[in-house]
């Protein structure tokens, strides 16, 4: 309490959660909350260290009059394994709906919910534990590559916050993005728009959206023809076909199979280079400009992605056990949701929108009134987060249509070999050299 995003995550909410859960604890320094305050300060500096989590717990403590703990990480590193897991997810998405719910409605699409739906990898420590859930590629070298996890999210376009998310190896049977979106329907509610890239235009997934209330925006398989010769022509290069319904797949039953629709009314549209696939059939409702516009604005969460990877270092994972590199992930996403609530209410004051707001920006702003807001009350606490938020405020992205960069860098790394073998076998001829006797 009394941090930036005091007000979102308060301590009397992360006890409700507790008790309905039925978590049982100690009374302990670490407790759940201090745990959890802890975790998200670790994910939100640039320090990672669970020494330096606990250095900031030590002193807040002092600042707030307690004898210190020890500076030791065991006591914290233990806490954090304590943490259920499902704690953790359940304000995830209790932040991100409750941004969503108090969205204003000129950041919605014609008064809709717009949410984008994308896939990304994370790599994590070379152990046993973590090669068991989440294999390692099979084009790397046995005890030379890493472990790799999928995530697959859901984000808000208007606000770039996360409502839910899944987590899954990243290669075997039912692990792809289709599958583990399968997994967070609870995201997604009636009325809602879902746009995504073109590995989603599926015809299974999109009957699924529309027996939810969901209309969906695709671009079009790179399998499947188009001939605008055919269907209900609604305009140039714009028209509404059937899809017939294909053969069952793998994983889905012979009941789900059996109660799909054998045929989909799409709309199939060329705009801006793409084809399009909606389930939105009236042209005059949703025009072909209006979708090219929607659809663009699906590359915002490959953005954001990138954010929560690079800016917030959650591309490399530290946790040594499966059930931590999932705490982390949940961890890492909560963090940024909040830190998405502070600029969704720095764009509101200013009357702009939050994709307006750079995201770097704001995590500096709050990075440097935390501390002086947390020790401070009343009239001067108030003061400083009125400042902050207007600062965050002037921190504009420019305008960039049509923004292309090369997948290249410039500046070359370090001339290291690169390993061949595993560091243990590599490591042994060094070991003939005293380096004591140097």
């Amino acid at each position: 309490d009394g941090l930036p995003f005091g007000d979102v995550l308060s301590s009397g909410f992360i006890l409700q959660i507790l008790e309905e859960q039925k978590a049982v604890f100690r009374d302990r320094v670490f407790s759940p909350i201090v745990t959890l305050s802890a975790f998200i300060a670790q994910v939100f500096s640039e320090d990672h260290s669970c020494r330096g989590a606990v250095a900031r717990v030590i002193a807040e403590r002092v600042e707030q009059g307690q004898p210190a703990c020890s500076p030791g990480t065991g006591a914290y590193c233990q806490a954090r394994q304590r943490l259920p897991i499902e704690l953790i997810l359940r304000i995830l998405r209790a932040v991100g709906i409750k941004l969503h719910r108090e969205t204003p409605s000129a950041w919605q699409w014609k008064g809709r919910r717009v949410l984008v739906a994308d896939g990304t990898t994370v790599s994590m420590p070379d152990t046993a534990a973590n090669q068991t859930d989440f294999p390692q590629p099979a084009s790397q070298k046995s005890g030379l590559g890493f472990p790799l996890a999928r995530l697959v999210v859901l984000i808000f376009l208007a606000t770039g916050a996360v409502l839910d998310m899944a987590v899954g190896p990243n290669k075997g049977k039912t692990t792809g993005e289709h599958a583990l979106l399968r997994q967070i329907p609870g995201g997604l509610d009636s009325g809602d728009v879902l746009i995504a890239d073109r590995y989603y235009c599926s015809y299974f997934l999109i009957a699924m959206l529309l027996r939810m209330g969901v209309d969906a925006v695709f671009q079009v398989h790179a399998s499947r023809k188009v001939d605008f010769r055919k269907g209900q022509r609604l305009g140039k290069r714009d028209h509404v076909v059937a899809w017939n319904k294909p053969a069952r797949p793998a994983w889905m039953d012979k009941t789900t199979y059996m109660s799909m629709p054998t045929t989909l009314p799409i709309r199939e549209t060329r705009v801006g280079g793409l084809v399009l696939v909606s389930t939105f059939l009236d042209p005059k409702a949703v025009t072909r400009e209006e979708l090219g516009s929607l659809y663009k604005s699906r590359w915002s969460v490959e953005v954001n992605l990138l954010f929560i990877k690079e800016i917030m270092q959650m591309g490399v994972l530290r946790g040594r056990s499966p059930d931590m590199v999932r705490k982390e992930i949940g961890v890492h996403l909560l963090t940024y949701n909040l830190i998405r609530t502070v600029m969704a209410q720095a764009a509101d004051r200013a009357g702009i929108m939050p994709n307006m707001i750079s995201f770097k920006g704001a995590v500096q702003q709050m990075d440097a009134f935390a501390d002086r807001i947390v020790c401070s009350t009343g009239d001067k606490q108030v003061r400083l987060m009125d400042e902050m938020l207007r600062a965050i405020a002037c921190h504009r992205i420019g305008n960039r249509p049509g923004r292309a960069e090369p997948r290249a860098v410039k500046r070359r790394p370090k001339g290291y070999c690169r390993l061949s073998q595993p560091r243990d076998v590599a490591r042994l001829p060094l070991k003939k050299y005293d380096v004591t006797a140097i």
